[in-house]
């Protein structure tokens, strides 16, 4: 009998928060492997705020992600991390001082930081645990929501046939930084895409669909409508930011940036004619664990 349980750490520097998931993998004899998430740590901080008005990470934030790194670097020896990967998105790779700043955290803190583009991002979302939602009969196109950028792919007889990444963020969205013709680019290219298949199903993932979800208070497993989710656009949109911290318990950095989420949510609904929208909780920082696995079992 064999039995192992490896432990693995992902970073995820996005445009509206930095998060660290620390996952077991356990391996029994010839049994599929059990990832297990231990701990999720999310820190708000708005890089995008800085890079998409300034083009540059301000002084404030450096100080505010080397302590975020500091503490993460810890809390990765206390749970006794093997291996870690460490992804910065849209507002890393847009900042002039970008490659600086990855310097100075890998100088101050030792955590190597490896700056993405668009397509690798979708690529190791793609390679999350979609296993147990998808049916191979089906069609969906996966929507991954960030302050910067959206990932779409499309996925159909259980293989990702297309996939894309649009500069429309929550964060430029809040700053009005997504032009017509970007929005006009999305749409004609989701509708392309989407065009053979007759019946879709959309997957959301990203923290604004994920605290959808949760307060809509439906089953594990049960998709959100599209009428459901328009109300519930309509909604916040009649309360006040303070009123949306206040009776909906959102986050302050969440309760600006779940407008624009649900925006863009709805209109990758509209275009690709989906009534339905799954939510299965996962993201970037899952398909970093499971690429890390993957490096080590090949």
């Amino acid at each position: 009998m064999s039995f192992k349980i490896h432990k693995y750490a992902a970073i995820d520097i996005g445009s509206n928060a930095i998060r660290l998931l620390v996952a077991s993998v356990t391996l029994f004899d010839n049994e599929p492997p059990v990832f297990k998430k231990t701990s999720l740590v999310r820190v708000p901080i708005r890089l995008g705020q800085d890079v998409f008005t300034t083009k540059n990470i301000g002084e404030v934030n450096i100080g505010r992600m080397l302590d975020s790194m500091k503490s993460y670097s810890l809390l990765m020896d206390v749970h006794k991390v093997e291996k870690y990967k460490a992804y910065a998105t849209s507002a890393m790779r847009e900042a002039d001082n970008g490659k600086e700043v990855v310097k100075l955290i890998k100088k101050k803190t030792g955590i190597e930081i490896e700056i993405i583009d668009g397509s690798h991002e979708a690529a190791i979302i793609a390679m999350t645990d979609l296993h147990s939602i998808i049916d191979s009969n089906k069609v969906y196109l996966y929507v991954d929501v960030g302050g910067g950028s959206t990932e779409f792919t499309l996925f159909a007889n259980g293989e990702a046939l297309a996939s894309r990444s649009f500069k429309i963020g929550t964060v430029r969205l809040l700053n009005d930084m997504v032009t017509k013709k970007l929005w006009s680019e999305a749409e004609e290219w989701i509708k392309e895409v989407c065009k053979p298949f007759p019946k879709i199903e959309l997957i959301g993932s990203g923290g604004n669909i994920n605290n959808i979800y949760k307060s809509s208070e439906k089953a594990t497993g049960k998709p959100l409508s599209y009428l459901y989710l328009s109300s519930y656009y309509e909604k916040l949109q009649s309360y006040t930011y303070e009123e949306r911290v206040y009776f909906l318990s959102l986050n302050q950095d969440r309760a600006d940036v779940i407008i624009p989420a649900c925006r863009i949510y709805l209109s990758a609904m509209k275009w690709s004619r989906a009534k339905n929208i799954l939510v299965p909780k996962i993201g970037l920082t899952d398909g970093i664990i499971k690429s890390i696995f993957n490096a080590d079992n090949r």
